[in-house]
């Protein structure tokens, strides 16, 4: 399987992905837990069906000490008894925030309020900030049709 474009080789998307790659810096170097971060953008990517994403994201978790028995629950975090509330909280905002057209009137207050009763300003920010970039990592890989499964933690820096 070949991608459509090559987005490595590609001098617009090279340029386009440093951008979007300092804002995800900016976001990594935040509170927001960074298991918060990595469970969020494989729960967007699972939703997105991107496989690329999916992924990078569970390598690099597994990489930091992320347990197996978590990431294989990811997409059923109702039912599973691994994440903790501030977890779940994160997880339910990046689902809405990720099925906006989906779901009339996006986000809902009662998502969000649970969401600001375990994170603070920045977090939350930083929260936000993630489910958008995540979602237009997911956008850019599934249109391209990036394959999936090569990918080693730290190889893109």
């Amino acid at each position: 399987m070949d991608a459509r474009l090559n987005l490595f080789g590609n001098p617009v998307a090279a340029k386009f992905f440093r951008y979007i790659n300092s804002a995800g810096k900016v976001i990594a170097d935040s509170t927001l837990p960074a298991a918060t971060q990595e469970l969020v953008k494989i729960r967007a990517s699972q939703i997105n069906g991107c496989g690329f994403c999916t992924d990078m994201h569970t390598k690099d978790a597994t990489a930091a000490g992320e347990t197996a028995q978590r990431l294989h629950l990811v997409a059923a975090w109702r039912e599973a008894k691994v994440f903790t509330d501030a977890e779940r909280a994160a997880l339910e905002l990046a689902e809405q925030g990720t099925r906006v057209a989906d779901a009339a009137g996006g986000v809902t207050d009662e998502a969000w309020a649970n969401a600001a009763k375990h994170y603070d300003e920045e977090q939350l920010a930083a929260l936000v900030s993630l489910i958008a970039l995540i979602n237009a990592y997911n956008r850019v890989n599934v249109i391209v049709q990036q394959p999936a499964g090569d990918y080693e933690p730290g190889m893109f820096g």
